[in-house]
């Protein structure tokens, strides 16, 4: 781990030797598993006939705890990894794999069908799916489901409610009705026409099926969201599934274990048993892979000097990159103490020039952290990505940023810029277990000192973050948070921002801006051309950019650790998505 003390007093210095020193651990990666060790290597992508049997044990970050075990997701319980165990036992009826494209194979519908003016939809199952308990997956699961999302995405929706994909998609008040032709078809049809594409990536991708024959038990479905949201965090709730693993026990803080469901339709899982495991730490999740406990799990980048120590037993180290946006969240919630200061664009734009992408990437995320300038990354390359974005709007200048605060209004009290009785001081949570994301968070608070802005620190869990900064009700609990990253991958698969951005945006943080809302809309409406389609979404991206509704970060790579007697988790990993398929993931027998 390279010293954080050297970084801050090298700052600038260091990006020539950084640049030279990432390029050559770079290199170093592309051979993990190969060079150290030949014969490992070679058993890990040559392992003869696939093996069943085996426990299959996948390492969470350190301090993520699973909370909800639902494909509806609320909002306080959005994370990549509760809906990356509830997509193991409830099939979604869109899976969408790397590339973006809708694998059918994966996917309950069949085939989607709809109107020119993208009014009407219609989804076609496939009746080859069932239920665990043998009953097939119908339409009356799909609109049982579209009920509990449309009255969970309600503003009286009771508590724990409300459902996180409501604003994403035309959910809900943009369906006019969603109606069974059959057992295995549905048409949903909306109020005013829309984008084709992105109605179904962001709309129809958020409908995953429940089987109503077992939860659809209240005759009100205000009463129903209530027991789904009041049971939701019950890991063994509901054992009716139709997924390839089923859940058979759980211990909060410590594991939660899960078997293949015997009456998958799909791939069926070989493994006899897959384990979700809790680490308190980064060195404890490291300490777990290099004595083969974890078969799969992920390098902290602050402990990347210490790789070898795995490569050396034939782990393979792999950089995934997803498609999402790091940032540092501001506080702009109604009702909240900084919401008059963080509305102001030029105090973004500021704080946006007092971060060092660049060296944070270099320094401290050894070029695994590639900058971004907006809401969409440069890795991985997607046609999303604006080619004007290739020009960072506020490349990093404390400099510059505070004389733009000086031009407002704002000097320097006590090194702290001050306005009236405003002071530029606040209090930034990260999560805590990482060393990496405690180094970027300590760098960043040394050069927003630069600019006359004091930023403490609090570290608090995964959990906690979300918690705490997803809760618009209670607005003073926080200021400012780093470290998190949102993945288009639901609520919303078409990256158009309006989860996040739009004013009152489901995932977002209070930013609100009507010419932000119009080139949202716009992103939403159906067009002639592929060319007139991407021209809209430019538009809308380039003005987010540089409206800095997040502080850009960099797109930090997961490095994930696959064990020498792991197979398949690197072709069936779905990094871009983020969502693996680990019914395809096998274990060989230990020597």
């Amino acid at each position: 781990m390279i010293s954080l003390k050297t970084i801050l007093m090298n700052h600038r210095s260091q990006i020539a030797l950084a640049t030279i020193t990432s390029v050559g651990l770079l290199i170093g990666l592309s051979g993990c598993g190969t060079q150290a060790n030949n014969s490992s290597a070679v058993s890990h992508l040559n392992p003869g006939p696939e093996t069943s049997g085996g426990t299959l044990t996948y390492a969470l970050p350190p301090q993520t705890n699973l909370t909800w075990f639902l494909p509806m997701i609320s909002v306080s319980s959005d994370s990549n990894y509760n809906i990356e165990v509830t997509e193991q036992m409830y099939k979604p009826l869109l899976w969408i794999n790397n590339k973006y494209q809708i694998d059918w194979k994966s996917s309950l519908a069949s085939k989607i069908t709809y109107n020119s003016n993208g009014t009407i939809y219609h989804i076609y199952l496939n009746p080859k799916w069932h239920w665990s308990n043998g009953q097939p997956v119908t339409s009356r699961d799909v609109l049982f489901s579209w009920d509990v999302i449309q009255a969970a995405s309600s503003p009286n929706a009771p508590s724990p409610w409300p459902f996180v994909g409501e604003g994403t998609g035309d959910i809900p008040t943009g369906f006019q009705s969603v109606v069974a032709n059959g057992l295995y078809e549905v048409t949903v049809t909306l109020k005013h026409p829309a984008n084709q594409q992105w109605f179904i990536y962001n709309g129809l991708t958020q409908i995953t099926p429940l089987p109503a024959s077992v939860l659809d038990i209240h005759k009100n479905i205000v009463n129903e969201i209530k027991y789904l949201g009041d049971n939701a965090t019950n890991p063994l709730f509901n054992q009716v599934v139709d997924g390839p693993f089923q859940m058979v026990s759980a211990t909060p803080n410590q594991e939660w274990v899960m078997v293949p469901n015997a009456h998958y339709d799909g791939h069926k899982s070989i493994v006899k048993k897959l384990i979700f495991t809790y680490e308190g730490s980064s060195a404890s999740e490291f300490a777990g892979l290099k004595t083969g406990s974890i078969n799969y799990g992920y390098l902290d980048l602050g402990q990347y000097g210490s790789r070898q120590a795995l490569t050396e037993i034939g782990d393979t180290i792999t950089p995934e990159y997803t498609l999402g946006v790091y940032y540092t969240d501001l506080n702009m919630f109604p009702g909240s103490s900084t919401k008059s200061i963080f509305d102001k664009l030029y105090v973004r734009q500021a704080m946006q020039m007092g971060i060092d992408n660049p060296i944070i990437d270099q320094t401290i995320y050894h070029g695994f952290a590639p900058p971004e300038d907006g809401p969409i990354p440069s890795n991985p390359l997607t046609k999303f990505y604006s080619p004007s974005l290739k020009n960072n709007p506020y490349p990093y200048n404390p400099s510059k940023g505070k004389k733009l605060l000086e031009e407002h209004g704002w000097h320097e009290v006590n090194g702290i810029m001050t306005k009236g009785n405003q002071q530029l001081k606040f209090q930034m949570l990260y999560v805590s277990g990482t060393l990496a994301a405690e180094d970027q968070a300590i760098l960043m608070t040394y050069d927003f000192a630069q600019e006359g802005i004091d930023v403490t620190l609090k570290p608090v869990p995964f959990s906690t973050f979300i918690s705490i900064t997803s809760n618009p009700k209670s607005p003073n609990q926080w200021q400012m948070g780093t470290g998190l990253e949102w993945t288009y991958n639901g609520p919303g698969f078409y990256p158009s921002g309006g989860e996040l951005f739009a004013t009152g945006a489901p995932s977002g943080y209070g930013y609100s801006n009507p010419m932000e809302d119009a080139l949202i809309r716009a992103t939403h409406l159906p067009y002639a051309t592929t060319s007139a389609t991407m021209q809209h979404f430019y538009a809308y991206e380039n003005f987010t950019a540089k409206q800095v509704p997040f502080l850009w970060g960099t797109n930090v790579a997961t490095l994930a650790v696959h064990a020498q007697n792991l197979h398949d988790s690197i072709k069936y990993a779905n990094a871009a998505v983020g969502f693996p398929q680990i019914q395809y993931w096998w274990i060989s027998p230990s020597e």
